[in-house]
């Protein structure tokens, strides 16, 4: 049965494209993805994320939990507030989901996994957290709302408490606050700056319609997709899975292989590191007209590999993509589009930072 969130009424009202979306039904576009892709990237634009699975884990031994759970080490927040992006493993080192975890309170953690791995990731965190006496608690009672662009905190901040806006002004880059019932996070999925805000879901249409009122436009899954790739940023189940580990998704800097800890999946990467790694994640652009799309063979001198994500870039106006390719000097590189090669450029990604194109 396909879920819905609560600004579903207010998506369909908007006039927006729905499609399902890891069993959920979610706005594509309200008209023109590359619109709001631009809007986005030059002012400020919301997406609603109320998909996504918010996790609340509390007990003394949260931490020490955490330390096991996860491959980066939480032990670097060390302020409240302060959030991390990490991958969570399997014992054989593949990717079971990637995360952003924050600390609330010394046993109180907050994190928040992809929709369309909610049921394995619970099953996983509930499994494991047992051994340490953490609560688990699914949220299932909060919507979130991403407001992401240049002018997004802007004026995200101008629909809120006084009191509460200057202190969301205030807040660092991934770090999160909690007042007035709001649960606000300097995190994005987009490559610009802006907030994810969790409100209770009763609230949502109405923050939604007080945050359109102060220009910030909608914008569907489209946008969001080319955005995430622009900036660089994976997406689970396309870039990386349970068989890929994070050495071969461009992950390797969330690794911290830190003396005395031993988390799930450590060993694993260790013995594939120690053995040298054979493929790598890198960027594509594509100079010619068309298209680079998920499955495409990416054919190198050292072997063949394949196109992970790819879509048309907005702000290049070319098209680009993720890709797994041999590691090693590859030479010429080519992409097999219904069996015509066309060459392709192979960059360091992002592919866009700080709204301004550097891979073109």
């Amino acid at each position: 049965m396909t879920q819905k969130t609560i600004l579903n009424d207010t998506h369909r009202a908007l006039g927006a494209k729905m499609v399902d979306f890891g069993g959920w039904d979610m706005p594509i576009h309200y008209g023109s993805q590359i619109d709001e892709h631009h809007q986005v990237r030059r002012d400020a634009g919301m997406f609603d994320v109320s998909h996504m699975t918010v996790v609340d884990l509390k007990g003394p031994r949260t931490r020490e939990f955490l330390r096991h759970l996860f491959a980066n080490n939480i032990d670097k927040l060390k302020t409240p507030g302060k959030a991390l992006y990490s991958c969570m493993l399997n014992e054989q080192g593949g990717v079971i989901d990637d995360l952003i975890v924050y600390y609330v309170t010394d046993d109180f953690f907050r994190t928040v996994v992809n929709a369309s791995t909610r049921d394995k990731d619970l099953a996983w965190i509930t499994r494991h957290a047992a051994d340490f006496d953490v609560q688990v608690s699914e949220r299932a009672d909060l919507a979130m709302i991403a407001v992401q662009g240049p002018r997004a905190r802007e004026k995200a901040a101008s629909v809120l408490s006084a009191s509460v806006a200057a202190a969301a002004l205030k807040l660092g880059k991934f770090m999160a606050m909690q007042d007035d019932g709001l649960f606000i996070a300097r995190t994005g999925y987009t490559g610009e700056d802006g907030f994810e805000i969790m409100v209770a879901d009763a609230l949502a249409p109405a923050l939604w319609s007080r945050l359109a009122a102060a220009g910030v436009a909608p914008a569907g899954l489209g946008a969001r997709d080319t955005l995430r790739l622009e900036a660089g940023m994976n997406l689970y189940g396309q870039d990386m899975d349970e068989s890929i580990s994070p050495w071969e998704a461009g992950l390797a800097w969330t690794v911290a292989l830190d003396e005395g800890r031993d988390f799930i999946g450590r060993k694993s990467l260790e013995s594939q590191r120690d053995a040298g790694i054979g493929r790598v994640m890198v960027g594509l652009v594509m100079d010619e007209k068309g298209v680079l799309r998920h499955g495409q063979a990416v054919v190198t001198d050292k072997g063949v590999g394949e196109v992970l994500s790819g879509t048309f870039s907005p702000s290049l106006g070319k098209a680009i993509a993720f890709a797994r390719i041999p590691a090693g000097v590859v030479g010429d590189v080519r992409v097999d589009i219904r069996g015509r090669e066309v060459p392709v450029r192979v960059v360091k990604y992002p592919f866009v930072r700080d709204g301004q194109a550097i891979s073109a």
